[in-house]
């Protein structure tokens, strides 16, 4: 397993790699989560843990600059979820799949039909504007 890079987040809200002394940016950030490291963000001043919401804010910047439209069908369906939160419509969407990402990343070279059809419905559904989505009862 990996080291846990820390990044600090200062009060001007420049982050810093403390691995690579440097500062980064939010898609130097992705590329690091890409490349399979682990991060943890810190909020330098109140030393709280701001990992999740750093994480949020990447993916929106992700969403932001991508060229293809949003699906806004797919948002009205995590805001009317039982959470009403994107992560909690993907565990809900996980334990639908009985997929378990909780403990750790799979194996790369263990390539299972649930985590195809997952791969396949993220790259394929989720982030197109397509008026007809699948579900998982609709496939075969």
């Amino acid at each position: 397993m990996k080291d846990v890079r820390i990044i600090k987040r200062y009060q001007n809200r420049k982050l810093y790699d403390t691995f690579q002394s440097c500062y980064v940016t939010l898609e130097e950030i992705a590329q690091i989560v890409r490349e399979g490291n682990e991060i943890q963000v810190i909020d330098n001043k109140t030393k709280n843990d701001i990992t999740y919401m750093t994480q949020i804010q990447l993916l929106f910047d992700q969403e932001r600059k991508s060229l293809k439209p949003g699906d806004t069908e797919l948002l009205k369906r995590v805001i009317r979820s039982e959470e009403g939160t994107l992560t909690g419509y993907i565990k809900g969407l996980e334990a639908q799949l009985n997929l378990d990402f909780a403990s750790s990343a799979p194996a790369k070279e263990e390539k299972t039909e649930s985590a195809d059809f997952t791969s396949s419905f993220v790259n394929n559904s989720s982030f197109s504007n397509s008026s007809s989505i699948e579900t998982p009862s609709t496939l075969n």
